[in-house]
Order: C-alpha cells, then sequence, then structure tokens
C-alpha cells in the first residue's frame, strides 16, 4: 500500500508541476544512483573539518540560466571538488519533470523553484529547501509586438495575450493589473507554448506575450517590446523596478537525505555559494562558461541573466513574496493545491545558518 501511495502522490504532484512549473527546462534519464559509501574527509584546506556522509552524488538542475548557473559554475570550476565533492550534475530540458523525480525519490537533491516545494508539500512529499539561489521573477515578463501602442497599461484591455495555461507570470500580470486599474478580465488570454508566441507575435497574430526566459529574450530580438517583468515596468505610467511577482530558485533535500547527509550538504552549499560570489563579481567569465551549455549565445545569455538577481540570502523578498499568502492564495485558485503550506513546513535553513549565518535575516513562520 505503501508503493501504491507513493507513485499515487507522484502522479497528482506530475498533473500539477506540468502546469505551473513550466518556467523552466538536461535529458530525461533518471539520475545516476547515490553512494552513501563510507564518510570521507574533505580536502585539506576547504572549510569543512568534518568528514563528508557522501562523497558522490548527483544534483540534478535544468538547462536554464534561471535554475542552474550556480550549478554550472561550481561545476566547471572546480567548486565542488574543492569540497571534496564528486558531483555529477544532470541538466534536463524539462524543469517540470524535476518534481515528480522528487516525489518519486529519483532526485533527492534538486534545483527548481520554490513553487514546487509549496506543491510537493501540499501533497505530503518529505522534502525541504535548504536555501534559495536566485530570484528569478524579473524573467517572467510580457512583451508586445512592434506594431502594440499603449497610453497607459489599461489599454491592454481588449488586447490577446499569447500565454501557456497556467503559467506562474501571470501572477505578474494580475499584481499589474489591481495596481495600474486595469481590469484584467477583459484581456484575451490564448493559450501558445512559449515558442509558439514568439512566432505568432512576429506575425502580428497576438498582441503581446507573457512567458519566460529565453523565450522574451527572443520575442525582443525579433522586433517586440518589454512591456513589464516581476520587478521591472515600462509601462507608459508605471516605469522603473515594481513588486509584482517574487519567484526564487532553490535547492531542496529529501528529509532522509538532509537527515544522513549534513555534511555532505553544507559542502554543496559552500560550494553554491563560491559560484553565486562568481557570478556576481565575473559577470562576463561567468557568461563565457555558461552560455555553451545552455545553448546560447553570449549577447543573450547577457540580457537574460541580467533580469535575475542571484543571491543565497533569506530576506524580506524571499519570505513574504515567493513564499507569501499570496502566491499561495494563486496556486490554489489556479488548482495546484487544494491547502496553503506554511514556510516552515518546507524549509530547513540550519544547514545554511551553520554555512554563513549572515545570508539568513529573516525568520520563517
Amino acid at each position: 500500500m505503501k508503493k501504491t501511495g507513493k507513485w499515487f502522490k507522484s502522479a497528482i504532484v506530475l498533473m500539477s508541476l506540468t502546469f505551473v512549473l513550466a518556467a523552466c527546462g538536461g535529458n530525461n534519464n533518471a539520475p545516476a544512483s547515490i553512494n552513501e559509501g563510507a564518510a570521507t574527509n574533505a580536502p585539506a584546506g576547504t572549510e569543512a573539518s568534518a568528514k563528508l556522509e557522501t562523497v558522490d552524488l548527483t544534483l540534478v538542475g535544468v538547462r536554464d540560466a534561471q535554475i542552474s548557473s550556480q550549478q554550472i559554475i561550481a561545476d566547471k570550476l572546480g567548486y565542488f571538488k574543492e569540497e571534496g565533492l564528486n558531483v555529477t550534475s544532470q541538466l534536463i530540458e524539462s524543469g517540470p519533470d524535476i518534481g515528480p523525480m522528487v516525489a518519486g525519490g529519483s532526485a533527492p537533491v534538486s534545483i527548481q523553484t520554490n513553487f514546487m516545494d509549496i506543491i510537493l508539500k501540499s501533497t505530503d512529499i518529505p522534502v525541504k529547501i535548504i536555501s534559495p539561489l536566485a530570484q528569478i521573477a524579473g524573467t517572467q515578463a510580457v512583451v508586445g509586438s512592434s506594431k502594440l501602442e499603449l497610453k497607459s497599461a489599461k489599454d491592454l484591455e481588449g488586447k490577446t495575450i499569447g500565454i501557456p495555461s497556467g503559467a506562474d507570470v501571470m501572477i505578474a500580470i494580475n499584481n499589474m493589473a489591481t495596481e495600474l486599474g486595469v481590469d484584467a478580465s477583459k484581456i484575451k488570454y490564448v493559450n501558445l507554448a512559449p515558442s509558439d508566441a514568439v512566432v505568432a507575435l512576429e506575425k502580428g497574430d497576438i498582441d503581446a506575450l507573457a512567458a519566460w526566459e529565453p523565450f522574451i529574450t527572443k520575442a525582443i530580438q525579433g522586433g517586440g517590446k518589454f512591456l513589464f517583468s516581476g520587478t521591472k515596468s515600462e509601462l507608459p505610467d508605471k516605469q522603473g523596478d515594481v513588486n509584482w511577482m517574487s519567484v526564487h530558485t532553490t535547492i531542496q533535500v529529501s528529509d532522509e537525505f538532509i537527515a544522513k547527509n549534513p555534511n555532505t550538504l553544507k559542502a554543496v552549499l559552500r560550494s553554491l555559494k563560491k559560484a553565486t560570489d562568481y557570478i556576481n563579481n565575473n559577470r562576463e567569465d561567468a557568461i563565457k562558461v555558461l552560455a555553451p551549455e545552455l545553448h546560447l549565445s553570449e549577447e543573450e545569455l547577457t540580457q537574460i541573466m541580467s533580469r535575475n538577481v542571484y543571491s543565497m540570502e533569506v530576506s524580506d523578498t524571499y519570505v513574504n513574496g515567493s513564499n507569501g499568502p499570496a502566491v499561495g492564495e494563486y496556486l490554489k485558485g489556479v488548482g495546484n493545491i487544494k491547502t496553503i503550506p506554511t514556510p516552515a513546513s518546507y524549509h530547513d535553513l540550519s544547514l545554511l545558518k551553520e554555512v554563513d549565518s549572515s545570508l539568513i535575516s529573516v525568520e520563517l513562520k
């Protein structure tokens, strides 16, 4: 019965995540098994003084600048090895596939978004976020066609936006509408995959598209005009920084793996912290490393990464923004969850606190 229940939960998660986590993009092979063999000391000179419970592990991520930039940098620049780890960095192409992998037990250590963890927790999957990695709401955006003329945001009423059904970017659209007095019910929505929406925008078949990177940059390269994202607006009546959406990339780990491998996970976090600092302090060099891995040109990746904020800080924006009641109500409203879990129930920040307590400025409840 336990096995049947586990597969049933996996099926539920798969259906939910197909809709809500479409903003992410590896292969679909199951990750290599994790070797929980004999404890091994980290190499001399590392910050780790305790033995690593596990040396060999697979970190499942997405071939996506929003999700796995730090993971790729830590792998390619040897930060994992500096910590005594032998990490297989598995990048899959379809981000929503990670949720069912976590639920089924084949991805005990993974990187995706905190929205996935809210859904997983709502179905009692035993997994915890151990650190945020990036604020990616700036890559959830709306781009208008070259022919779209707006005197105010209210002119979006009656216009047609191509958007995948259940896409997270709808949060930004709804919050924009509320702040600027737009009747969102008067906007016409067409269910289009991002790649199809880019083509439709260039042809003039839709007035705007709502999607994520790299499709936002591709739409702009095709003549489209950036209108707004979760963090920035170029609408006529609202210019500059906004707070219309918050969603973060996170690293999440099964409860069982956390209990058995705390020192290993602290080594992973130290590696990702080094990678985060490298991306922020050496952006051009980081782009040269990342572009071939992400199958993007350096020009495209420069634009994409400029919309992300790479940070492992547990701040008010992270806690109350992307884990707050508004996000829970949205996910519940579109049918992705039945109950809203508390942030503390799907987080375990104790290891991050041991690695660098200065990164945590807000307590979870």
